[in-house]
């Protein structure tokens, strides 16, 4: 084979791939497989079983032990309330020297010395006892 010849067959299948009937056969190829693949897709997102979450603390249905509590703060992603985090009955802790207040779980409240923490019921009551919210500790108001 001469380079002219190959010079020749080049322009030959260069004169085939721009012509109009490749080019829509190509796309009729294309839709086609784009059709395929998204009618797959569709038919495995409608056979999925859509996601259920209970939770029986907020619904008052029942009382849970601390284990079950864990677990269910694991299943929705919310950090795990250490053992303590109950104690002298309060829901938000404080030092006696600083003047921020943090939930029990959150970094700054494991800083607090235990001689130095006091617990509150409330947020509110933290507040009225000039206390602020602690910037790094989310969901305090």
């Amino acid at each position: 084979m001469t380079l002219q010849e190959l010079k020749e067959e080049i322009k030959l299948a260069y004169g085939v791939l721009n012509s109009r009937d490749f080019f829509f056969s190509a796309v009729i190829v294309l839709v086609g497989f784009a059709s395929f693949g998204l009618g797959r897709l569709s038919l495995l997102e409608s056979k999925r079983e859509p996601m259920r979450v209970e939770n029986a603390l907020m619904a008052g249905v029942g009382v849970a032990s601390e284990s079950d509590e864990k677990k269910e703060n694991i299943a929705l992603g919310l950090p795990a309330v250490p053992a303590h985090a109950g104690q002298a009955g309060g829901q938000i802790v404080a030092s006696k020297t600083g003047a921020k207040y943090h939930f029990p779980w959150c970094a700054g409240a494991s800083q607090i010395a235990e001689k130095n923490k006091i617990w509150f019921d409330s947020v509110e009551e933290a507040q009225k006892a000039g206390y602020a919210p602690a910037s790094n500790c989310k969901g305090l108001k």
